[in-house]
């Protein structure tokens, strides 16, 4: 019977629904694709309509967010226009170094870290962690501009040891000056922006300067540049800035004046040196000094240029200027007879003395004994028009326009303005003043057979334009008669040099001071040319107050010279004039 039931189908089917009956109904597969389906698709509708609200509703706003986050313009380091001597030897150039930044708000939560890095930045760690906590609400501040590569290391190793984030190197530029404190006054100094604030890099800071040039790139959250999106403003780089000094001549010139200072114990002093026939300054130089590469000396008057900033009453290195106005007028000649007798003449109310009565000299001794009575009366011979004027085109009381900053005009009263006595005085040097740059260009135009060349700090490539003040038989024979005093009977012996014919002139004059003149403070100056037979080279000495035991300028300012005329001569190979000299010039290369 159980055999017959399996084969019979009908008996299966019953037993299928007997069962079917006993469980209930079974799940229905259509109901769960419809919730499938009802499910996916608010699903992706939800999607569709976050992203139209992110891409078109929220797009500016989100991308925005996103760029202030992430994308930054920064600058690209320029570098500023070198400072060249006129052989192209580097007087000023820009290094690459760097520049330290932190995020304060990371940073105030690792003072040990703080501790670590100020220790390496060698700044006080209190104000430092002061700095930090008064910036916590900003990302980003500079902890220390520009530091050296041992600086750099040690930061470098504090991130690595610290694991720091929060803390990061920029890349600038930084000046350094290689020759220091010997150019320190001429060039100047820039600031920490690269600006320069004294000397020729503030004169020339436009020519000089340079412009950052700046990118759009993305940055990770630890501020490094992942990616750069555009350029928007190209580098431009400083011009270089060719000055027509000489190193080695510059060296030799401060070397000179700071042995002075110290053998004579100074309070100050400058020094010019001109090139004759094109009007460049080879040399300037001053003590006190100070260095452009620390920024921490230079106190008291040491930064100035005093060559262009202070003047001085030039006291007899005007007498053989009063001499050509008086050979130019046809008033005398070199060998015309002026009594000096007794040693004192009176100008009005008052009297003007020599140190000692030097009875009948002649034109050319007034100017070898530096007689104050003999020069007195030839410059009375002569309107006061005709001695003011001849001042005034020398460049008296104007700027030289050598392109520095501050530099001084000096003073030279109207002729209007003058009583008789100064009208005597300032034939020696009294009631004027004059820097030593002012000096050394009137003494140019003795040397330049009586042109005026305008005087420049920058290199030329050709003479400049002349501008005729004497004749050049007066010059000549002025330069012929300041020989003398180079001469064993006149007052600079110490300033001959072997081989060449110098000509010059001392000065040493009082100090002028509350009540009317010291008795014990005195500039020495010495104001002088080479080889006299064809000037090349011009050279003021002033030296302020020595306290030692000399004070005359034949026995301060006359070596200074000498010492610098005899390597100026060497360095730029200009033959001997004197006669019969047999004095090798050294083999060097002339260069201008």
């Amino acid at each position: 019977m159980k055999n017959k039931a399996k084969r019979d189908p009908r008996a299966r089917r019953r037993k299928r629904v007997e069962r079917a009956e006993r469980l209930g109904p079974g799940p229905s597969f259509n109901a769960r694709r419809r919730v499938l389906v009802g499910a996916l698709g608010l699903l992706l509708v939800a999607v569709i309509a976050t992203a139209f609200k992110r891409q078109v509703m929220e797009g500016d706003f989100l991308r925005n967010e996103g760029e202030r986050r992430h994308l930054r313009v920064c600058e690209i380091p320029a570098r500023r226009g070198m400072i060249l001597d006129r052989n192209a030897e580097p007087l000023a150039v820009s290094t690459p170094v760097a520049t330290v930044w932190g995020d304060p708000r990371r940073l105030v939560e690792r003072p040990r870290a703080v501790r670590a890095l100020a220790k390496a930045l060698g700044m006080n760690k209190t104000k430092l962690m002061a700095r930090l906590r008064d910036k916590r609400e900003r990302a980003f501040m500079y902890l220390k501009r520009r530091i050296g590569p041992e600086e750099t290391a040690a930061v470098k190793r504090i991130m690595d040891e610290h694991k720091l984030r929060g803390l990061g190197l920029e890349s600038e530029y930084r000046r350094f000056y290689p020759s220091g404190e010997i150019f320190g006054h001429v060039i100047g100094f820039t600031d920490v922006d690269d600006r320069g604030i004294e000397g020729l890099e503030l004169a020339f800071d436009s020519w000089l300067g340079a412009e950052p040039g700046k990118r759009r790139v993305v940055r990770d959250g630890r501020r490094r540049v992942v990616a750069e999106v555009e350029r928007i403003r190209p580098v431009r780089h400083g011009r270089d800035l060719t000055l027509s000094l000489d190193r080695r001549l510059q060296f030799l010139a401060y070397r000179e004046l700071v042995r002075a200072v110290d053998k004579h114990r100074a309070v100050s002093a400058s020094a010019v040196v001109l090139d004759v026939e094109t009007g460049e300054v080879l040399a300037m130089v001053n003590q006190p000094a100070y260095n452009p590469n620390t920024r921490l000396g230079g106190k008291g008057g040491a930064r100035r240029n005093r060559a262009l900033t202070d003047t001085m009453e030039p006291g007899s290195t005007v007498k053989p200027l009063v001499v050509a106005a008086a050979l130019e007028a046809g008033l005398v000649g070199p060998r015309t007879p002026i009594d000096t007798s007794p040693g004192v003449l009176r100008v009005g109310r008052d009297r003007v003395r020599d140190i000692r009565n030097y009875g009948r000299l002649n034109t050319t001794s007034v100017i070898t004994k530096s007689s104050n009575v003999g020069v007195t009366k030839l410059a009375l011979r002569m309107r006061k028009a005709v001695l003011w004027r001849l001042y005034d085109r020398l460049g008296f009381g104007r700027p030289t326009r050598v392109g520095f900053p501050g530099e001084t005009p000096g003073r030279l009263p109207h002729f209007r303005d003058w009583r008789a006595f100064e009208h005597a005085t300032l034939a020696f040097g009294y009631g004027l003043s004059v820097t030593t740059m002012q000096l050394a260009q009137a003494y140019g135009v003795l040397a330049a057979d009586g042109v005026k060349r305008p005087l420049s700090l920058l290199k030329r490539r050709e003479r400049p334009d002349a501008e005729r003040i004497l004749s050049a038989a007066t010059a000549r024979k002025v330069r012929a008669m300041m020989e003398t005093v180079v001469s064993a009977k006149g007052t600079a012996r110490l300033a001959a040099i072997k081989g060449y014919r110098v000509a010059g002139k001392t000065g040493t004059a009082k100090k002028a001071v509350r009540g009317g003149y010291s008795s014990k403070r005195y500039q020495a100056v010495f104001a002088g040319m080479a080889p006299a037979s064809r000037p090349r080279f011009v050279m003021v000495v002033m030296i302020n107050e020595p306290r030692g035991k000399h004070y005359y300028a034949g026995q301060v300012a006359a070596p200074v010279f000498a010492a610098v005329m005899k390597g100026a001569l060497r360095l730029f190979n200009v033959p001997p004039d004197a006669p019969g000299a047999t004095l090798l010039v050294a083999g060097m290369e002339n260069r201008r």
